[in-house]
């Protein structure tokens, strides 16, 4: 058996609050399986900085980050959500395995230089731009899974069920037939995922791209088939924008949100994104659910989609997790900020979501989503502690804006002193991925980038080479 290999952390913020050198062992696996504060016996490899908990992502829909800046051209009198969607559904036509392989794995490189170490990806390009099928139906999902072993982030793979286009189960269009899959031909494209996964430390759960999307009776059926099948997490869109709540009150007579926790088996395995146009009774039904919500700021002010009312939320005992979704931002810290932002100047107050006891509002939103993501994502991370994977973000204390800083202001300072990134290296399951700010694998992926994905108007490349894993150094 091998032995465990060991890191001597200076700082090191863990389950139990802020410790100075700090021993963690980590199994060939990549699970922690030791912590000790203050051991100077044990012969471990030096790492200067503050070591935190790498952030989950818990949203991503990874082609999208090849438009970030297309779409900031209003587009007549009333730009939207639905205007930006015409621009996506050009992208989606364009994004070929191969393009969709190179932007992924680009993408996944910036998220780990940021301090993202795991994604959940929503993921519904599934055929060719007509509908036809690949002839490997798994083509797309298997770029997605290359891309994430070539970068080196830990991935939560979300297939994801499109069968209509809106309520009343109008017929997708046109843009959208390369989504769209019914109940029987979905399940055999999620159980071939199941085998491809398999026992990595990856995970595979499922999607419902929305209620729209989704109606009634293919929910039921899609449920009732993942009784017997191994299925971590469920995520599925919903109440993101108020066309949406009205047209499900047009043809339920409901919220989307009260439809959903009325008529679906929601519970700790479901991660609901967005959930924007909630109500109080909604909000306070969502937390007695004990599902996650899915929020992700950046994206979300984008679209103009709305404010979600968190604050209530988190006191009635509510969970959330942060994601990047269209990627127009690529931070963690970004996320949280406008988190807390958004409060700040709807109640025109500071420190609206400061912990109770410690007071620090950095610290209590780290650990919100980093606790909530790991939810989300239905793997064992989200934490510095024995048995969890070992997904470690090292912040430079050197960076001026760090210098001096100890503690819990070292995460106040992190999210609320602006722009610098002081992520030096990140580890995923115990191996190095980013140290002195490189990847280790950024140049090669960023070239082909560079040569095959840029602005993703290049014609379509019709086949597929899957990537070999690579060599990450233990």
């Amino acid at each position: 058996m091998t032995p465990p290999a060991h890191f001597r952390f200076a700082n090191a913020w863990l389950a139990d609050g802020w410790r100075q050198d700090v021993v963690i062992g980590i199994d060939a696996g990549g699970d922690i399986v030791s912590i000790r504060s203050g051991d100077r016996e044990t012969k471990a490899a030096a790492v200067a900085g503050a070591a935190i908990a790498g952030m989950p992502n818990v949203h991503s829909h990874a082609f999208q980050r090849a438009m970030a800046g297309l779409a900031e051209r209003r587009a007549g009198s009333n730009d939207s959500f639905w205007t930006w969607r015409e621009t996506m559904y050009e992208l989606a036509r364009r994004t070929t395995p191969r393009l969709l392989n190179v932007i992924a794995a680009q993408l996944y490189v910036e998220m780990l230089k940021a301090g993202y170490t795991s994604v959940c990806e929503f993921h519904y390009l599934h055929h060719q731009p007509d509908g036809a099928p690949y002839t490997d139906r798994s083509v797309m999902a298997q770029a997605i899974l290359d891309a994430a072993s070539a970068a080196g982030i830990g991935l939560t793979l979300l297939p994801t069920l499109y069968c209509t286009s809106d309520f009343g189960a109008v017929p997708p269009t046109q843009r959208q037939r390369q989504f769209v899959h019914d109940v029987p031909r979905f399940l055999e494209l999620f159980d071939d995922l199941r085998g491809r996964v398999g026992s990595s430390p990856n995970s595979l759960g499922v999607a419902i791209h929305s209620l729209r999307a989704v109606p009634p009776a293919h929910l039921n059926e899609l449920m009732g088939a993942l009784g017997s099948r191994d299925c971590s997490v469920v995520h599925i869109h919903v109440a993101e924008q108020q066309r949406e709540v009205a047209e499900c009150l047009r043809h339920t007579q409901q919220r989307p949100i009260q439809w959903l926790l009325d008529h679906a088996p929601v519970d700790d395995r479901w991660c609901l994104i967005h959930a924007t146009h909630a109500v109080d009774s909604e909000v306070d039904a969502m937390a007695r659910s004990r599902a996650v919500v899915g929020l992700c700021p950046t994206t979300e002010a984008n679209l103009g989609d709305g404010l979600f009312p968190l604050g209530r939320f988190l006191e009635a005992g509510g969970t959330i997790g942060i994601g990047s979704d269209s990627h127009i931002s690529i931070s963690p810290v970004e996320e949280l900020r406008w988190l807390e932002y958004q409060s700040r100047l709807a109640r025109q107050e500071r420190n609206v979501f400061a912990d109770p006891a410690s007071g620090s509002t950095g610290s209590r939103l780290w650990r919100l989503a980093c606790d909530g993501g790991a939810r989300a994502c239905g793997r064992n991370i989200g934490a510095l502690d024995t048995g969890r994977r070992a997904d470690i973000v090292v912040l430079d204390l050197d960076t001026p804006m760090l210098v001096g800083r100890s503690g819990d202001a070292i995460i106040d300072t992190l999210i609320f002193s602006g722009q610098p990134n002081p992520v030096r290296d990140v580890m995923v399951g115990g191996r190095w991925v980013v140290q002195d700010g490189r990847h280790f694998a950024e140049a090669a992926i960023a070239g082909s980038y560079r040569r095959e994905g840029g602005v993703a108007i290049q014609p379509p490349q019709p086949e597929y080479r899957s990537i070999p894993p690579p060599r990450i150094a233990p």
